[in-house]
C-alpha cells in the first residue's frame, strides 16, 4: 500500500513539473510573412461613394509582404507595435478592463479608437453575417458553429530564438466539415499570460485577433514560437518569434496612450464620428 502511494505521489510530481510556467512579463519580437499568388497584391484602396458623402478607405489585411511586430506584456497590459508597407499600428490591450485601444498611422494620417470586448464581439457578428450573405455556395457557407480543434503532438524538435521547441499540428474542423491544419513549433517551458500567440494577419491590428475566434493555440502545452498555415486565395503565412526576453522589467509608461492623438470610441467612428472605414480581414 505504501509503495502504491509513493508511486502515485511521484506521478503527480512529474505531472506538475511538465506543466508550462505562466509568465506575466515579456518582450517578444515577431516576423510575419505572407506570400500571395501573382496578381493578388492589392492591399489598400481609396474609394469615394457615388453620392459624394466623403472618403471611404477600404483596407485589406493579410496581403503579400512582411510585418515586424514587437509585443510588450506586463501583468494585465499588452502592447503591440507593428510596422509594414501599409503603415504603423499600435494596439494597447487592458485585459482587466477588457478594453482595446488602437492607434493607426496610414497614408500620412493618424487616428485612434477604443473598443470593449462587447463592441468587438458585435462587430465580429456583423462581419460573419455579411460573409454568410455574400457566400452564394451553401456547401461552403458553414453553419456558424465555432470550429473544433484537435492537437497532434510530434517528436520533432529544434531551437527557435534560442528556445528548445517541439512540433505539433493543430487540426481545425469547421462547421461545414472542412479541415485545416496549422503546423506549430512551440516551447513547452512556458505560456504567456493573456496571450495565446503573437503575430499573424491580424496580430497587429485592433486587437480583433482576440475577438475573431479561437485558433486552437490557447490549448497548446506551451507557447507557439513559429507557425505556418494556408490562407484564402492560395496565400501562405509564416509567423516566427525572432527574439523573446523575459528577464527585463518593463516600465508602466510603455502602456500609456499618447496625448497628441485623439482617440474615439469605435462605435462613434462607425456612426459618422470619423471616416467611413471598411476592414477586410484576410481579403
Amino acid at each position: 500500500m505504501k509503495k502504491n502511494i509513493t508511486l502515485l505521489l511521484l506521478a503527480v510530481s512529474f505531472g506538475s513539473v511538465a506543466q508550462p510556467k505562466l509568465l506575466n512579463q515579456a518582450t517578444i519580437i515577431t516576423k510575419t510573412t505572407i506570400v500571395s499568388p501573382e496578381g493578388d497584391d492589392a492591399q489598400v484602396q481609396d474609394m469615394r461613394p457615388a453620392d459624394g458623402g466623403g472618403e471611404v478607405r477600404v483596407m485589406r489585411f493579410g496581403g503579400d509582404g512582411e510585418t515586424k511586430t514587437t509585443t510588450w506584456l506586463k501583468n494585465d497590459m499588452i502592447k503591440t507595435f507593428s510596422e509594414s508597407e501599409m503603415g504603423r499600428t499600435t494596439v494597447i490591450r487592458d485585459n482587466s478592463k477588457k478594453l482595446t485601444t488602437t492607434i493607426m498611422e496610414m497614408m500620412g494620417k493618424k487616428s485612434g479608437f477604443y473598443a470593449t470586448d462587447a463592441d468587438q464581439e458585435e462587430m465580429r457578428k456583423r462581419m460573419d453575417s455579411m460573409m454568410q450573405r455574400r457566400n452564394q455556395n451553401a456547401s461552403t457557407a458553414g453553419s456558424g458553429k465555432a470550429p473544433e480543434f484537435n492537437i497532434e503532438y510530434l517528436d520533432d524538435s529544434k531551437k527557435i530564438a534560442g528556445y528548445e521547441c517541439k512540433k505539433a499540428l493543430i487540426i481545425a474542423t469547421r462547421g461545414n466539415g472542412r479541415k485545416d491544419t496549422t503546423q506549430v513549433w512551440y516551447c513547452p517551458d512556458f505560456k504567456l499570460q493573456g496571450m495565446a500567440s503573437t503575430g499573424g494577419a491580424l496580430g497587429g491590428f485592433g486587437g480583433f485577433v482576440n475577438q475573431a475566434g479561437s485558433n486552437g493555440m490557447e490549448n497548446l502545452n506551451g507557447f507557439p514560437m513559429k507557425y505556418e498555415r494556408n490562407m484564402g486565395r492560395g496565400r501562405t503565412m509564416t509567423v516566427e518569434v525572432t527574439k523573446l526576453v523575459t528577464d527585463k522589467d518593463i516600465n508602466d509608461k510603455e502602456f500609456e496612450i499618447p496625448k497628441d492623438i485623439e482617440v474615439k470610441a469605435m462605435k462613434d467612428m462607425q456612426n459618422g464620428g470619423g471616416p467611413n472605414v471598411q476592414f477586410r480581414m484576410g481579403g
